[in-house]
């Protein structure tokens, strides 16, 4: 599933085509994805304008000048992918229709928005943009990892009297939005503190120290577009690089990329989902 860095290397691939557009016209091609969409879903979209296009966590919010503010989440395999737009920044001509392009948003400017979701895990809604805070979905979520009230006091109050796994607390949304395994990981790697280290066990100092490193993974996996693995894609079609930089992710039996350290990556599963470490850097 997309993290924090695919899902803004997405937004602002769609935000020249999209942000200060109107959408000329709306298809809604299947009644639902993940859950159903929202009722005259088509219908509400099209002659509506893009004021702005921001994310949220895993979302992308387009707040339009009705009032009313489209929710995206990409799931498993969901692509937002443009084609025709006149600034000459993707493909030119709009492609064939594909079997799973279940929501079509053409633009006053040329451009087309096609949501293509094999899997049918990813969503939209649509809901009043004064209250969006409160949806269902957002309401529940922590601060941005890159944002000005995720900070050291705040990480090190979070996690104060608990005792779980650290790749667990910060998998916890509600107590930073965005993170997903492969970043944690990579975060971990680069603070040498292993996965499975129970949280009462860490020192608020190293607690603290996370804040940045976290910040510094993120911008680095925005600035190399993402990391492609399996399904995704930026809104141009173009493949995410950040993969290549992994130092843990994947590469179980692989060198440790640390100077000096003779030791292998490890995989261990945590919660069912994988774990990537080096046991001689991390502790």
């Amino acid at each position: 599933m997309p993290e924090l860095p695919e899902v803004e290397t997405v937004r602002a691939g769609l935000a020249p085509a999209m942000e200060g557009v109107r959408i000329a016209q709306a298809a809604v091609n299947r009644p639902d994805l993940r859950w159903p969409f929202p009722r005259d879903m088509a219908r509400r979209l099209t002659g509506a304008r893009v004021e702005r296009l921001r994310r949220r966590s895993k979302y992308i919010l387009a707040d339009l000048d009705t009032g009313e503010t489209l929710l995206i989440h990409l799931g498993m395999s969901g692509r937002m992918l443009v084609s025709g737009d006149p600034l000459g920044q993707f493909v030119h001509d709009h492609p064939a229709a594909e079997k799973h392009d279940h929501v079509v948003l053409d633009m006053e400017n040329g451009a087309r928005i096609t949501f293509n979701d094999p899997r049918r895990f990813g969503a939209m809604d649509l809901m009043q943009t004064a209250t969006a805070e409160s949806h269902k979905l957002l309401a529940p979520l922590g601060p941005e990892p890159l944002g000005n009230a995720f900070d050291e006091s705040h990480l090190v109050s979070a996690l104060a009297g608990r005792n779980t796994p650290i790749k667990s607390a910060l998998l916890d949304q509600k107590i930073v939005a965005g993170l997903g395994n492969i970043y944690v990981c990579e975060a971990l790697f680069r603070g040498g503190i292993h996965p499975a280290r129970r949280t009462r066990r860490i020192s608020r100092a190293r607690t603290a120290s996370l804040v940045p490193i976290i910040r510094d993974v993120l911008r680095a996996a925005i600035e190399a577009g993402g990391s492609s693995l399996r399904d995704f894609r930026q809104a141009d079609g173009n493949l995410g690089y950040f993969q290549h930089s992994f130092d843990v992710y994947g590469r179980e039996g692989a060198p440790c990329r640390t100077p000096g350290c003779s030791d292998t990556v490890r995989r261990i599963v945590q919660s069912g989902r994988s774990s990537f470490y080096c046991p001689s850097c991390q502790r």
